[in-house]
C-alpha cells in the first residue's frame, strides 16, 4: 500500500494500451500502470481502477483527473474528469515539466507516432503518421513475432549488428519481404534487426518528421522507446543525442496528471469529478443508435452507468448530449420512443 495521501490521477486511453499514472501533491510519481487495451478500453480501466485500489487502498484521496488518449472522452466518462487533453498537448505538458528545455518530442506508440516541436516550452508545430503502420510499434511486434523473438529482446540484439542491412522501410508490406530476402541470403539477425531499426527510422523522418525543424535536446517517448535499437538509429540519423525520460511509456499519462494539477491549482474551489475508487465494481455499459430527427442521422453513442445514461455523444446539434439532466420517467419513455424512430 502507498499509504494514506493525496494524488492527481492521469489517464491515456489509447488502442493498444491504456496507461494510469497517479502523482503526489509534490510533483513525485507514485504508481505507473500500463494494461493491454485489447478493444475493451471500459472493461480495462475498470480493470485499471480495481487494481490502483488494490495498492492504494480505500482511504487515498484523488485530487483531480485528466485524461488523454483516443479515447479520452470515453475515459473522462467513466472516471469523471476534470480535464480532458488530445495527446500532442499531454506529451508536451509531461516532458517540458521533466525538461523545461526540450525542444523536440518523437513519439511512436503501438498504432501512432507524432512528432512535436517545442519552443520556449509551447507547441509550435507537430505532425502525426497517416495511414502506414511501418513506423509504429505493432509493425516492430509483427516482425519480432515472424522472427521467433521475445521484443524485448529486440533491440539488444540489433545493437550487436556488425553490419546492419539496408532494409526498404517506406512500407510495412516491402519491409517484411525484403527483410525476408536478407534473410534467404543469409544475413545473420542482428544485422537484419539493425536494418529494420533503421529502416523504421527513416520512414518516421520522411514522413512523421518530414520539413520539421527537429533541435535539441531531444525526447524519445512512448512505449517504442524501450527499444535500444531505434534510439541509436535515431541518433545516427539526426547527428545528436536523443534522451529518453524515466517514464517515457506513460508520458500522456503523466501529462494528463499535471494538467488536472494545473486546473486544481488554479481553481482552489474547483470540487473534483472524479467517481470514486470503487469504479471497478460499478456496471457500466455502451450502445449506439441513429437519431432520425433530421438527414444526418447521426450515431449517438450512449454511456449508462448501472442502467441510467450517464453521457451521449455524436449528435452534431446536441439534442441528445445535451438533454441528459434530470429526467422524469414520462421524459425517458419519450427518449426512448424516439430512439426507435416513433
Amino acid at each position: 500500500m502507498l499509504g494514506e495521501d493525496s494524488f492527481y490521477l492521469g489517464a491515456d486511453v489509447g488502442s493498444v494500451s491504456t496507461n494510469l499514472v497517479l502523482l503526489t501533491e509534490d510533483d513525485n510519481v507514485a504508481l505507473t500502470l500500463y494494461l493491454r487495451t485489447q478493444g475493451r478500453p471500459m472493461q480495462t480501466i475498470q480493470e485499471g481502477m480495481k487494481l490502483l485500489r488494490s495498492k492504494i487502498g480505500n482511504s487515498a484521496k484523488i485530487l483531480g483527473v485528466g485524461t488523454t488518449g483516443s479515447a479520452r472522452q470515453l475515459a473522462a466518462t467513466l472516471l469523471g474528469a476534470d480535464v480532458i487533453k488530445n495527446e500532442i498537448t499531454a506529451h508536451a505538458v509531461a516532458a517540458s515539466r521533466v525538461d523545461p528545455s526540450v525542444q523536440t518530442i518523437l513519439e511512436i506508440g503501438g498504432q501512432d507516432s507524432k512528432i512535436i516541436i517545442l519552443r520556449d516550452g509551447v507547441v509550435s508545430d507537430f505532425a502525426m503518421n497517416t495511414v502506414c503502420a511501418a513506423g509504429t510499434g505493432s509493425f516492430l511486434d509483427q516482425q519480432a513475432a515472424r522472427l521467433g523473438i521475445p521484443i524485448e529482446e529486440f533491440g539488444r540484439l540489433a545493437l550487436e549488428a556488425k553490419n546492419p542491412v539496408k532494409i526498404a522501410g517506406r512500407c510495412s508490406v516491402f519491409a517484411e519481404s525484403d527483410m525476408i530476402h536478407k534473410q534467404q541470403l543469409g544475413h545473420a539477425l542482428p544485422d537484419i534487426l539493425a536494418g529494420l531499426c533503421q529502416a523504421m527510422v527513416r520512414n518516421y523522418l520522411n514522413n512523421v518528421g518530414k520539413n520539421k525543424d527537429i533541435r535539441g535536446p531531444i525526447f524519445f517517448q512512448g512505449g517504442v522507446a524501450a527499444n535500444p535499437g531505434i534510439c541509436k538509429a535515431f541518433e545516427a540519423e539526426l547527428g545528436q543525442p536523443v534522451l529518453v525520460p524515466e517514464h517515457y511509456g506513460v508520458m500522456g499519462a503523466l501529462g494528463a496528471a499535471y494538467l488536472a494539477q494545473e486546473k486544481i491549482g488554479l481553481n482552489p474551489g474547483h470540487r473534483t469529478q472524479f467517481r470514486g475508487l470503487h469504479l471497478g465494481e460499478t456496471q457500466f455499459n455502451a450502445k449506439s443508435f441513429e437519431c432520425s430527427g433530421c438527414a444526418n442521422r447521426c450515431e449517438v453513442i450512449e454511456i449508462l452507468q448501472d442502467g441510467s445514461s450517464l453521457a451521449r455523444w455524436g449528435d452534431r446539434c446536441g439534442k441528445w448530449s445535451n438533454a441528459l439532466g434530470v429526467s422524469t420517467s414520462k421524459e425517458k419513455s419519450q427518449d426512448e420512443g424516439e430512439q426507435r424512430g416513433a
